[in-house]
């Protein structure tokens, strides 16, 4: 592909000028019809639920289907305004060692306004030509408590059912636009989460029904009774837009202000589970079926927990990628053992896929330099990924009155990167929502590392047994004593 063109401002007029190795919609996008509002309209959604149906699209099917982008947060308003200045088409780029690629998606035909009281975004679900509200709002989005139960006392949530008619959250509006379907005698629609949590249209249901409750109990019950949840499995590793992914696509001939970059490998794995009818993803590669779990769970513990047993750490050594963190031979060997030895062995073989042929894909996927995947974007909310990813294996191992000490070593390399310094003395900057606490904690676990362990919102009771804090201290301890790097090394070799 020409690499020296001067690039086309992206839009539904300019696509037929597009260097002609760029892949763009064949069908016509004015006459697509929605079918889906997206809560969340990020890189991994445009690079994947949004994908997928491009393709089904391009195959002529689901053209009913088409998505209308929402937000709710502040940092959304930006997102519409350049995707709507583009006619809310994206370029994703892929990358593979072999080559880039690159294709224009079509599918999402609009994008609400953002407000405070979500006005729009409420009246768009209460249309019933909306069948499917999915979301993608990070692991932390879903006011779960430390139990990993439903959160009323949080005040976005207090406020949400004191108000419910003028709410500010996501789940505030679902509630209120299924209110409305119900008065008009109308169904509701599918809720399907596309975020990296364990049994997330459970999870989901749980965090809708539990704000439903607080102001209208009935309306809880209907829900209930008539919606469906269904949990999935997502996977693609899409890493974060900057100037360089922008260039990039310049440099491919396409002037877009939001591009998305991505590996070559997805997966989705879907519950069959619709209230309202589903386009037919099947037909383009996702799984459906009727038991997501141990595919979820292979991809999480695998993964999403390999992922944080990776990024602190190269935050610590200045490792600016997980490709760089891979290749480093420390890091790599501690990755490894950690994987084998602890984590492997709470995880189930799916149909086809053993769990030591995932970590061999995982293994290829990390290290595959052309995705620049940073280890802060990797690194970012640990209060949510560590709870959600790391510790459940920790629990299962502590159960089993197995070792610990991979798992531990992790749980030490997080807490020193929350003190928010590297080893060389540069500074790491606030990546957590939690992040103040976090790093008074840190600080004070710096002579006292049972500190750490006392934020009751992350390890709660059920991981503070001997075998784990005595691990955690001794871990802690060799880090202040011998530094990070010496630590991986004497761990690995062990």
């Amino acid at each position: 592909m020409n690499r020296h063109v001067s690039p086309v401002a992206l839009s539904d007029a300019t696509l037929g000028a597009l260097p002609p190795g760029i892949s763009v919609p064949t069908y016509d996008r004015s006459k697509l019809t929605a079918g889906i509002v997206h809560i969340g309209t990020g890189n991994f959604h445009r690079a994947h639920q949004a994908w997928y149906l491009h393709r089904l699209m391009q195959q002529g099917l689901a053209h009913d289907w088409a998505i209308i982008g929402a937000g709710v947060r502040r940092g959304d308003v930006r997102m519409r305004e350049r995707l709507l200045a583009q006619d809310c088409l994206t370029t994703l780029i892929e990358l593979d060692p072999s080559g880039t690629s690159a294709e224009v998606v079509g599918s999402m035909i609009d994008f609400l306004p953002v407000e405070p009281d979500n006005r729009s975004l409420i009246a768009a679900m209460s249309d019933p030509e909306i069948r499917i509200v999915s979301l993608t709002v990070t692991e932390g989005g879903y006011y779960q408590d430390a139990a990993g139960g439903f959160d009323p006392t949080h005040p976005e949530i207090r406020q949400d059912a004191e108000t419910p008619d003028r709410p500010g959250t996501a789940f505030g509006a679902i509630v209120a636009a299924l209110r409305n379907r119900r008065a008009a005698g109308q169904a509701p629609f599918t809720l399907q989460s596309c975020d990296n949590l364990r049994d997330n249209g459970v999870v989901l249901r749980r965090t809708v029904l539990g704000l439903a409750r607080l102001s209208d109990p009935s309306l809880a019950d209907w829900i209930e009774e008539a919606a469906c949840f269904p949990n999935s499995m997502v996977d693609c590793i899409v890493p974060a837009t900057g100037p360089a992914e922008i260039a990039r696509a310049r440099a491919l001939g396409v002037e877009d202000a939001a591009p998305v970059t991505h590996e070559t490998f997805r997966q989705w794995v879907i519950e069959n589970d619709f209230c309202a009818g589903r386009p037919p993803w099947e037909v383009v590669g996702a799984t459906l079926t009727a038991d997501v779990h141990p595919f979820e769970s292979m991809k999480i513990r695998i993964l999403n927990a390999g992922h944080q047993v990776l990024a602190n750490a190269g935050e610590l050594l200045g490792i600016p990628t997980i490709a760089d963190c891979m290749a480093d031979a420390d890091l790599s060997a501690f990755f490894r053992k950690v994987q084998v030895e602890e984590i492997l062995p709470h995880v189930d073989p799916v149909p086809g896929v053993t769990p030591g042929d995932y970590l061999a894909l995982i293994e290829r996927r990390f290290a595959n330099p052309e995705i620049r995947d940073t280890v802060r974007r990797v690194a970012f909310d640990g209060s949510s990924r560590h709870t959600g990813f790391v510790l459940p294996i920790l629990s299962d191992r502590l159960d089993a009155g197995e070792d610990v000490a991979g798992l531990a070593l992790v749980e030490a390399l997080w807490c020193r990167m929350c003190r928010g310094t590297r080893e060389d003395g540069s500074r790491i900057e606030a990546n957590d929502p939690n992040w103040d606490s976090l790093a008074s904690a840190a600080r004070a676990a710096r002579d006292r590392p049972e500190a750490w362990l006392g934020q009751s919102d992350i390890y709660g009771a059920a991981h503070l047994r001997p075998a784990f804090v005595s691990a955690f201290e001794s871990a802690c301890t060799r880090l202040e004593t011998d530094g990070v790097r010496a630590t991986l090394a004497a761990y690995a070799a062990a």
